[in-house]
């Protein structure tokens, strides 16, 4: 076998990480791009573009609208609802909330639920390994945003996608992803009508593109650069500064650890809006079923019970 040395010299290490780049993916030029990747592209590149107006645009009305929505798209929508409800069943909301936060979600514009986590479960299933979606052993820029424009990517490693059948058990959800361009669209019109460009460069453009990279910071920075805390044997890392704009979801090495726990930053100094959000609906009895990790669950993840246990 290849000596460590041997292996990384073959290999290009993320610069000021431990993270190697093992495995190759061409993903831009001598690649077949598929009619989906050229659409996603030309989305996502249209809203960045759209946000370079912010300057030109700019209103406190605009601004403060754009960060309403960044809180309901992004926190209740993709963070808590996306995230911890649907992919981990960390908590339990009425029907009616949960498909509320669920559409506050599809507005985030990062696909509809289904989809969102079926991915989402995939990674956690094989997390750095070949199959995970969005691994930084491909590179930064395909655990990022790389493998969102490779839609062949996704259909090699998962020919059908059968770990969301609680999801496509339920109507709305059916719904929203038969008709979510239409949804997109919509709230694009809407947004038009009540307060003209601005408002569409502000909650649209730069509302979206922020929240995009925030988002895409948890499957990139979060596996690369960061404190691990617990022995979750892959890359997952806590990043305070990806929690901050990411409303709790960069404690990601707490949360790769105890993935069914409702809250990610576990120390009063973590701060966690997401998990705050939660307190608030559960004191109000609106979340039920919130599952935290055992005291001895955390002492059969951490370090130093692996280090007894050798």
């Amino acid at each position: 076998m290849l000596s460590n040395a041997a292996k990384e010299s073959e290999h290009k290490r993320i610069i000021f990480s431990d993270v190697v780049i093992t495995r190759k993916r061409n993903l831009f030029w001598g690649r077949k791009w598929r009619i989906l990747d050229a659409r996603m592209a030309f989305g996502i590149f249209s809203l960045h573009v759209l946000a370079l107006y912010a300057p030109s645009t700019f209103s406190w009305d605009a601004f403060g609208y754009a960060v309403l929505f960044y809180f309901l798209s992004g926190m209740m929508g993709v963070t808590m609802c996306y995230h911890r409800t649907l992919s981990h069943h960390s908590l339990k909301l009425p029907k009616w909330l949960e498909y509320t936060c669920a559409y506050f979600g599809v507005l985030a514009i990062q696909r509809d639920p289904i989809y969102w986590v079926s991915i989402h479960r995939y990674h956690h299933q094989y997390v750095d390994k070949e199959k995970d979606p969005h691994t930084p052993t491909y590179g930064f820029w395909f655990s990022h945003m790389g493998w969102l424009f490779d839609s062949a990517y996704i259909i090699e490693k998962y020919q059908e996608r059968k770990n969301v059948e609680d999801l496509k058990s339920q109507a709305f959800y059916r719904f929203l992803r038969d008709t979510y361009m239409w949804h997109l669209f919509g709230f694009g019109a809407l947004v038009y009508a009540w307060g003209g460009f601005p408002y569409l460069v502000w909650i649209l453009g730069v509302r979206t593109t922020w929240l995009y990279h925030s988002i895409f910071l948890i499957n990139s920075v979060c596996h690369i650069w960061g404190e691990r805390v617990w022995n979750t044997n892959d890359l997952s890392r806590n990043n305070w500064w990806v929690a901050m704009v990411a409303f709790g979801e960069g404690w990601h090495n707490n949360h790769h650890a105890f993935e069914y726990s409702a809250r990610h930053g576990f120390e009063w100094w973590q701060i966690d809006l997401t998990w705050y959000m939660i307190c608030f609906l559960k004191s109000v009895g609106l979340a039920t079923n919130v599952k935290l990790p055992s005291e001895a669950h955390k002492l059969k993840k951490s370090f130093a019970s692996d280090c007894k246990l050798k």
